[in-house]
C-alpha cells in the first residue's frame, strides 16, 4: 500500500528529532530547576513531542490534553476537550509540534490564562514564522523552517503520516 511519505522528502530524521528534543529539554529543566511543570498537549499533533519531552525531562510533572479546533481556514475555533486539572498558580508549558498560523495556539494561550497559572510558556518542535497571522512566538523553539508543508511526528495530510517516526517536506 502506498505510503503519502512516498511521495515526499525527507527533511528531519529520526536522530535530528531527538537532538532538537533533547535540547528543548535541557532549556525547560535548566529553566524550571526545583519546580512542577504541567504539560499541556494540544491533541492530536503533539503527542509525539509531549511523551519525549516527558521522558527526557526529569522534574516532577503532570499532563492534560486538550482538543482545540478550526471550524475552516480562518473561521472560528472552538475547545472540544478542554484541561480537567487546575493550573491555577501553577508553571505550565504548552506543547505544539508546530506553529503555523498561531490562531488556535492564541486561542488555547488566552484560554489557559484565563485560570490564572504562576507562569505559561510555549515549545514547539517547529516554528514557521511565515504563516503567522497573530503575533505569537515560542518560548522554546527546536527550529524554525521555511513555510515547507511537513508531515511525521504528529504532523498530518488528512490525518495521514503522523505515525512517521521521521518528518518530511513534499517534493518540489
Amino acid at each position: 500500500m502506498k505510503q503519502i511519505r512516498d511521495e515526499m522528502a525527507a527533511f528531519l530524521k529520526q536522530e535530528d528529532i531527538q537532538k532538537l528534543v533533547g535540547k528543548l529539554a535541557a532549556q525547560i529543566e535548566n529553566d524550571y530547576e526545583g519546580r512542577e511543570i504541567i504539560f499541556i498537549c494540544p491533541l492530536r499533533g503533539s503527542i509525539h513531542l509531549t511523551a519525549d519531552l516527558m521522558r527526557r525531562i526529569s522534574l516532577p510533572q503532570q499532563v492534560d490534553f486538550v482538543f482545540v479546533r478550526s471550524t475552516e481556514k480562518g473561521g472560528a475555533i472552538s475547545m472540544q476537550k478542554d484541561i480537567s486539572i487546575n493550573i491555577t498558580g501553577k508553571d505550565v508549558i504548552i506543547v505544539e509540534e508546530i506553529i503555523d498560523t498561531g490562531r488556535t495556539l492564541s486561542y488555547l494561550k488566552d484560554r489557559l490564562l484565563a485560570s490564572k497559572p504562576a507562569s505559561l510558556k510555549i515549545v514547539t518542535l517547529l516554528d514557521k514564522p511565515a504563516r503567522r497571522e497573530l503575533p505569537i512566538r515560542a518560548d522554546y523553539i527546536g527550529k524554525t523552517i521555511e513555510d515547507r508543508y511537513v508531515v511525521g511526528y504528529g504532523m498530518d495530510s488528512d490525518e495521514k503520516g503522523r505515525n512517521y517516526s521521521e518528518i518530511y517536506v513534499l517534493k518540489n
